[in-house]
């Protein structure tokens, strides 16, 4: 590792920074209250501990007390961290009344003067000052504080010091000559979704000198053992060799519909209204595959998994054995609990376990899951990227609303386009009799049989009957001879 960058110690910060920090460089950590500030600015000098660093923590605003109490729930030992109390003091009898000069005459040259012998005593590698804004209130001017800051950022280089300076964005956009001091911008936030179910997290990295880094708002949450950060980036799809073999579904009559089976490393669409078998026949192909040698996951937004195995039991499907070999993994995933970050770091976690196949139950359940944090077509396709790339096979589960309609399409939700394959479920009507029906409507990589095919599903498991001609995939009714 370059020796003049410093790893953070915040987990997915570093894939961010590429990297981490450089080492000397002075850092605007920025954020309203309640923002995680502190906290970020702690678990980093608990890394440089950890490290073998001296690290410094100057507060301005909260005792030191108080601030071991608030994050020792972190389970943290900050006793090696040197914390110079520089708050106000709670004694009234305690607080200095000037006569000749003011308090702002005297004050802040009294808390830089502290900071500075502080500094010479502990020879920090990893220094923290919160906040800024504290002593920006405390400056005759904004002339004068301009100028002790940028003296004492450059002071800070000569130390060979790495500082996170703490400030109010507020006091930032009043006043832009601050980021314009320091080496990097690092800015935090905490909102409401806009249907104000949600309170999202992000972090920003806004400037960066002498380093690339992932630009975008990266999602974070304050967890027990400190923050972590879901870095949000784009994924370049390079499409792998593809090579020639396919995943059976395990049905005679589909794989001769399939004319073999999916192409391996596509996706995947099995589309249809409710309670037509989509969720059935994706655990079919897990099955299918666990079966030709491959791990499988099966994430799931709106059944448990217990459900699942239990419908599976009760159609006669193998799961049972496929989960006791560890071959096959059921997650639910709880609609609103995840960003689309952390259940995409989920997966790439999955696949360097060696998964190669996965099913996700549905597309609707995720679209209601993650539609709190953007636009759902760029976090699908950054997914779909990313599987390519990795030559995952995947199958997409959609629920399409209505059960009959003249105007059928493959997904309510704009995404068809993004797989490579589709297969159609339907209801239809025959002789007073519901039947399922099911057709292969798209296989970019091979060929298929364009026929309607009759869909049984029962306590013996799930069959494909013969050709049904008399019926449209797309309405459910029976055809004009």
């Amino acid at each position: 590792m370059n020796s003049g960058i410093i790893s953070t110690g915040v987990k997915g910060l570093d894939i961010i920074l590429k990297g981490g920090l450089i080492r000397g460089h002075t850092y605007l950590i920025a954020g309203s209250a309640g923002c995680g500030k502190t906290i970020f600015s702690v678990q980093w000098l608990i890394d440089g501990i950890q490290k073998g660093e001296k690290c410094l923590f100057v507060s301005l605003a909260e005792p030191a007390e108080q601030l071991s109490k608030n994050v020792q729930s972190f389970g943290w030992d900050v006793s090696k961290i040197k914390i110079i109390d520089l708050s106000p003091s709670p004694n009234p009898e305690m607080i200095e009344e000037y006569h000749v000069l003011t308090p702002m005459e005297v004050e802040p040259m009294q808390t830089w003067h502290s900071i500075y012998e502080a500094i010479e005593k502990e020879q920090p590698q990893r220094l923290v000052v919160d906040s800024v804004t504290f002593m920006s209130y405390l400056s005759t001017d904004l002339f004068q504080f301009r100028k002790q800051l940028l003296a004492f950022v450059n002071y800070l280089k000569t130390k060979s010091c790495t500082t996170f300076l703490i400030y109010e964005p507020e006091e930032m956009n009043k006043d832009a000559s601050l980021p314009l001091t320091v080496d990097g911008v690092i800015m935090l936030r905490k909102v409401l979704s806009e249907s104000k179910v949600l309170e999202i997290r992000t972090l920003e990295i806004q400037k960066l000198r002498g380093r690339g880094y992932f630009s975008g708002l990266h999602p974070f949450r304050i967890t027990s053992s400190g923050i972590v950060i879901y870095p949000h980036i784009i994924e370049n799809m390079v499409t792998p060799d593809l090579p020639e073999s396919k995943i059976s579904s395990g049905i005679e009559g589909l794989d001769e519909l399939l004319h073999g089976g999916i192409e391996v490393s596509t996706i995947t669409l099995l589309s249809g209204p409710t309670g037509v078998g989509k969720s059935s026949l994706g655990t079919q192909f897990a099955i299918s595959a666990v079966k030709g040698g491959k791990k499988v996951t099966y994430y799931s937004f709106e059944e448990t998994p217990e459900f699942i195995i239990r419908r599976a039991v009760g159609m006669g499907q193998d799961i049972t054995s496929c989960i006791k070999k560890g071959m096959l993994m059921i997650k639910h995933i709880n609609p609103l609990e995840l960003f689309p970050d952390e259940l995409l770091g989920i997966i790439k976690s999955d696949v360097a376990d060696g998964v190669s196949v996965l099913i996700l139950d549905s597309i609707r359940g995720y679209n209601i899951a993650m539609e709190q944090f953007g636009n759902m077509d760029a976090h699908v396709q950054n997914m779909v990227n990313y599987l390519k790339s990795a030559g995952v096979t995947a199958f997409f589960i959609n629920e399409l609303e209505y059960i009959t309609s003249t105007e059928v399409r493959l997904t309510e939700l704009g995404i068809s386009y993004i797989v490579d394959n589709a297969l159609l479920l339907r209801f239809a009507e025959n002789k007073g009799r519901i039947i399922r029906i099911i057709g292969c409507i798209k296989k970019r990589l091979g060929t298929f049989e364009p026929e309607v095919r009759e869909l049984i599903m029962d306590k013996k498991g799930i069959w494909v009957g013969e050709r049904l001609p008399q019926f449209s995939i797309f309405t459910g009714n029976i055809t004009a001879s």
